[in-house]
């Protein structure tokens, strides 16, 4: 049961063949045998749970059902829900007081029915793209347990594709969504900045749906992308027809962008992969073409500055006591922001403009764009980042970072192994606030891609 879509539950619901309690109580005995190993939740609660279950299936016996009833889903960290606290992976926060509201993208997923399984971990403030945290043991990647799920949305990420359940739900500041899910192999939309209300919202930061398959991760956005008048940032409510066809692909312009112009050289399995993918677009009648690199290491070294300034301010107001506490590889990263000028800060700062123009300007002639997520397939997971640097601490988010700031919607969907067996993602990218093309251009490339690897198992 752990195994089916939420799509497919739902039809099991509607027959009456399963019932919520049933799928809660098996999915929480696949995650007992599973999370030992995988350390994805930071909050794991089957008794609460099991009570939504219980509510849940009353519903549907009294033919009240509502949109995801009875789905089990797990939420990020940093996702506030009332009564649980909200340490952002820092042991310097270990002891955060529980919140008193449900942040949008909860508030919404209980109002549709989901099952709230829990709360995924996530690494020291959500600033490494990796599951390693001063206060979760090191999350682990279901397909290889040596690796990590990358992050910031380390446990969700893991959680999909060890079949915690079919719905999760994590965020992305500079690829926090698409590079786990590229490396666990799962699907992820990263939305256009506002289409999914957040709290709190900040420039290039969304949630998004993290799924295993593209289906699941658009009936999501029928609820995660209602309004919310707590998000000042978010777009006016529109009505998407969210879970419409995919995409007839004859005549589409498709850039096809390998070269990111800095960072981490792509890996040449990686670079297989990719292109593996472009012929299939081709063979479908796409026309796919070569995209030069747009963004350039001034870009994101401005910016390097500015999130250090922006962390060292969070970090330094703590007492020292608590500051000791914070991973050391986040204390040296922020020290430098310590010294930071207003004139280094300001241009820092532009490079989030700097970024969304040349992204912009180089999708402009495409319908779509596709790239690597990642340059490299999954690192150790006692690491930090590839390179484990805190000097170079984003060499491989050449691929994601520009689209925060650009708002444009960007995938992450597998397209293929290493020989070791890694998932590799394939990221396409849309026009500015088409999210629905992004969903319906995946559907198409995951019928295409053919059938994939068995999930792993404990």
């Amino acid at each position: 049961m752990h195994d089916l879509s939420a799509c497919e539950l739902l039809q099991h619901y509607r027959r009456g063949s399963l019932s919520p309690v049933e799928v809660a109580r098996a999915t929480i005995a696949h995650i007992e045998r599973w999370e030992p190993r995988l350390h994805a939740f930071y909050r794991f609660d089957p008794e609460a749970a099991l009570a939504q279950a219980r509510a849940s299936e009353q519903r549907w016996q009294r033919g009240e059902a509502l949109a995801l009833d009875g789905v089990p889903l797990t939420l990020k960290e940093n996702i506030a829900t009332a009564g649980c606290a909200m340490p952002l992976g820092t042991a310097a926060l270990a002891d955060a007081t529980p919140a008193l509201a449900d942040a949008p993208p909860a508030a919404r997923l209980r109002e549709a029915g989901a099952v709230l399984l829990g709360k995924t971990t996530m690494p020291d403030y959500g600033m490494l793209s990796s599951g390693l945290s001063s206060l979760h043991a090191a999350a682990r990647n279901p397909w290889d347990q040596s690796k990590g799920p990358g992050g910031s949305s380390a446990g969700a990420a893991a959680a999909a594709a060890a079949g915690y359940g079919p719905l999760h739900v994590g965020t992305d500041i500079g690829g926090s969504l698409r590079l786990p899910a590229s490396w666990c192999g799962i699907f992820t939309l990263k939305p256009s900045l506002g289409r999914i209300p957040i709290q709190p919202p900040y420039a290039g930061r969304v949630a998004g749906p993290m799924t295993r398959t593209v289906a699941d991760a658009a009936l999501m956005m029928v609820p995660l992308s209602r309004p919310d008048w707590r998000d000042g940032m978010s777009l006016p409510a529109q009505d998407i027809a969210w879970q419409s066809a995919p995409l007839d692909l004859r005549g589409l312009r498709i850039g096809l962008w390998t070269d990111a112009g800095w960072g981490l050289p792509v890996d040449p399995e990686v670079q297989g992969a990719i292109e593996a993918a472009a012929r299939l677009l081709e063979q479908a009648g796409a026309i796919v073409e070569p995209l030069a690199p747009f963004s350039t290491r001034a870009m994101i070294d401005g910016l390097d500055r500015f999130w250090r300034m922006r962390s060292w301010l969070d970090i330094s107001a703590l007492a020292p006591e608590r500051r000791a506490r914070v991973l050391p590889y986040i204390r040296q990263w922020v020290a430098a922001g310590e010294h930071c000028s207003a004139a280094e800060l300001f241009q820092g700062y532009s490079q989030m403009a700097a970024f969304r123009d040349s992204a912009i300007a180089a999708c402009q002639a495409f319908d779509f764009v596709i790239s690597p997520v990642a340059p490299v397939p999954a690192f150790e997971a006692e690491l930090a980042s590839p390179l484990d640097d805190p000097a170079r601490p984003f060499e491989h988010i050449a691929f994601t970072v520009p689209f925060n700031f650009s708002e444009q919607p960007a995938a992450s969907i597998n397209c293929g192994c290493t020989k070791a067996g890694l998932p590799i993602g394939l990221q396409t990218i849309g026009k500015r606030h088409d999210d629905l093309g992004v969903l319906r251009f995946s559907a198409t490339f995951e019928a295409l891609r053919g059938p994939q690897k068995p999930w792993p198992t404990p």
